[in-house]
């Protein structure tokens, strides 16, 4: 008997977990952090209702804090497993997780020294040396679709999913039945990485649903985001970009050199305020079996394809305050890409009063975050617990995002030639999940199922 279990990435896009049980052997799919409402982030504190010790195996379909932060918590409470995944989702957890790590060290020293904490003293979740710890555990993988043994009774063949490099889509085959992760697919005809791989025969299927019910702008994302760049800079003032340092600031950066040298925008400078983003560049750049044809064709002219005119990494801490001292037009691009953390809080406390000042969104904000509480129109927000006036521009680019809407998820699941027992759709706000399967149903007339937190399915 085999069974699933949602521990995260339903009812919200944070923290996905999911736990299949088959014969004894337990294997956990994703590991990831929960952002968010304060209810949700509260769930990370909160002891896995699992032995983490008892798990066999830990799957991982891509490295986006979402599906993979959780994984040193789960490593500091006794689980000694392996962690498989992909070769370029390896190497991209060598630079996130620690860094995952210091950023919760540095938000609790930040607490602590300006008493912004109600418990005394704050403690990290995790810090840098567990995130450390988890990485001993990697087992990387090709994306190359073969199925392979991670413990008794349990194969596992990763193949791509286009959402950002090393992005799998996950076959799990417990002795016979098998069960399809869509993990995060991308969109078709993105730049950088390949497009999703058609979806290989399965009994059932978790399929993300992000966008489930809505589809990115008619207007091409190169021409929404000359336009705001150009207003921007004929107010000379500071453009904001908050950008998931791994995919987003890549696609951004990609973009920004696009526009320059096709003289659709003029050179100003460009800061990339994370460390964690340089690294991640140059992982992008070696893991050419992933990249798409476009993209593999500016490399072959030595050409940079994530370098603008004039820009510069803000590696330290104190390059990072520096930033704060530079005027006039520059685009600062800086993570979390939700405003839930990190360097761009103290960046946004500057930006967003500043009347001349842009703030762009450049992907999913989700629900509770202060990114979505901005995209919304509140005036006043709070960061670190100072409420901060909103009188800047704010503007979004829907194209940028990295997640297909529910069209081109249709797209892919069309690559099936049997429908699966069931599909199951996750990672959505309620409102997209149960969109996204009405679109199967209508489109396919498959049995979907829009699963609860904590719910345990038999299959």
């Amino acid at each position: 008997m085999a069974n699933i279990t949602f521990y995260g990435g339903v009812g919200s896009v944070t923290g996905s977990k999911y736990l299949l049980e088959h014969n004894g052997a337990r294997v956990l799919v994703d590991c990831g952090l929960f952002q968010g409402d304060k209810e949700l982030r509260e769930r990370n504190w909160q002891d896995p209702p699992f032995d983490a010790a008892g798990i066999d195996a830990v799957i991982i379909t891509h490295a986006h804090i979402d599906h993979t932060g959780w994984l040193p918590r789960l490593v500091k409470l006794g689980y000694k497993g392996r962690v498989f995944t992909s070769r370029a989702t390896a190497d991209l957890l060598k630079v996130l997780l620690p860094d995952s790590g210091r950023l919760q060290e540095e938000e609790a020293d930040y607490r602590n020294r300006h008493q912004l904490t109600s418990h005394t003293p704050a403690l990290p979740l995790y810090d840098e040396q567990d995130a450390r710890n988890a990485l001993e555990l990697l087992s990387p993988v090709p994306n190359d679709g073969v199925m392979r043994d991670v413990c008794s009774g349990f194969q596992a063949g990763f193949s791509v999913a286009g959402h950002i490099m090393g992005a799998s889509q996950v076959l799990v085959n417990m002795d016979g039945l098998r069960f399809l992760f869509s993990g995060d697919l991308g969109h078709y005809d993105q730049p950088i990485v390949k497009d999703p791989a058609p979806p290989p025969a399965c009994d059932y299927l978790m399929c993300e649903s992000t966008y489930g019910d809505r589809l990115h702008g008619d207007i091409d994302s190169e021409t929404g985001f000359a336009r705001i760049i150009n207003e921007a800079y004929r107010r000379n003032g500071p453009i904001l970009i908050p950008a998931f340092a791994v995919g987003r600031t890549q696609e951004v950066l990609y973009m920004i050199r696009e526009l320059e040298e096709a003289g659709r925008i003029p050179v100003m400078p460009v800061v990339v305020d994370s460390p964690m983003a340089a690294q991640a560049t140059q992982i992008y750049n070696r893991w050419n079996e992933e990249h798409d044809h476009e993209y593999a064709s500016i490399l072959a002219k030595k050409v940079h394809p994530l370098r603008t005119a004039s820009m510069t990494i803000a590696a330290s801490r104190d390059e990072s305050k520096r930033v704060n001292d530079m005027k006039g037009a520059r685009i600062i691009i800086s993570a979390s890409g939700m405003l839930t953390g990190g360097r761009v809080l103290h960046h946004a406390m500057r930006i967003l009063p500043n009347e001349d000042a842009t703030v762009i969104f450049v992907g999913y904000q989700a629900h509770g975050t202060t990114g979505r509480r901005i995209q919304n129109g509140e005036r006043e927000v709070k960061i670190m617990k100072n409420w901060v006036p909103v009188r800047c521009h704010v503007e979004k680019v829907e194209g940028f995002s990295a997640h297909a809407d529910w069209k081109a998820v249709l797209r892919w699941l069309s690559g099936l030639e049997q429908a699966p027992r069931a599909v199951f759709t996750t990672h959505g706000e309620p409102e997209a999940a149960e969109a996204m399967a009405g679109h199967i149903r209508d489109r396919f007339g498959w049995n979907v199922v829009v699963p609860q937190y904590e719910q345990t399915v038999e299959l």
